[in-house]
């Protein structure tokens, strides 16, 4: 789900820039407001080797394959955190793999980083409900992990079917770009269990670090 060098227009990626710039002061803004940030930075750390390590392994899903991206866990475990983190993980990825790009990082951050943004708000919304917080925290820690990876899915999508070159078969390419969204709603429930099995974990032996 990186899309790299070549593929986006200039002023897509300069787009892309601009809208990773202005999240990422609003993110900093809310974190500076943080009255715990020593104790979530080691957090953030933590999963951002997760998400940069996660993001290189590919799980072969015939006719495509997958990586997994956990931008849904990190965004209901580290709120405002997530965004800088992810973009921290995918530049580090396009400098010393190639994975995605430099000049698509704006917009890698977008696709990947504002679901994660979205997870944390649905996640928070477990505090609604107390007399069934656990059966909601599970509901809402899968939907956390699979919703923002279906988002971040189609956005991917959108990007690449509005962007195919003249050059290339168009009618190929949107067939592949669909194809691929099937190998995205399977890895969407991979991510959503696994959110859950980790969420329900956290919440019996560390519930502190949900407080996000």
């Amino acid at each position: 789900m990186h899309i790299p060098d070549g593929f986006l227009s200039p002023s897509v990626c300069i787009t892309g820039y601009a809208l990773t710039g202005g999240v990422t002061w609003q993110c900093l803004r809310q974190i500076d407001r943080d009255r715990d940030i020593q104790a979530n930075i080691p957090k953030a750390s933590l999963l951002t080797a997760a998400f940069f390590v996660a993001s290189l392994i590919n799980i072969p899903i015939p006719p495509t394959s997958i990586h997994l991206i956990f931008n849904g866990l990190m965004g209901a475990l580290l709120g405002y955190y997530a965004f800088p983190a992810i973009l921290i993980g995918l530049f580090f990825q396009a400098v010393m793999f190639q994975h995605g790009g430099m000049s698509t990082l704006g917009v890698n951050a977008i696709i990947l980083g504002t679901p994660a943004i979205a997870a944390y708000y649905l996640f928070q919304q477990r505090h609604l409900l107390r007399d069934k917080k656990p059966f909601l925290t599970t509901i809402l820690s899968f939907a956390s992990g699979a919703g923002a990876l279906l988002l971040s899915a189609t956005m991917f999508a959108i990007l690449l079917v509005t962007n195919i070159s003249p050059d290339m078969d168009i009618n190929a390419e949107r067939t592949a770009i669909f194809i691929s969204l099937g190998g995205y709603g399977i890895q969407a429930v991979i991510e959503g269990v696994f959110t859950v099995m980790l969420i329900s974990f956290l919440e019996r032996v560390k519930p502190e670090l949900l407080n996000s």
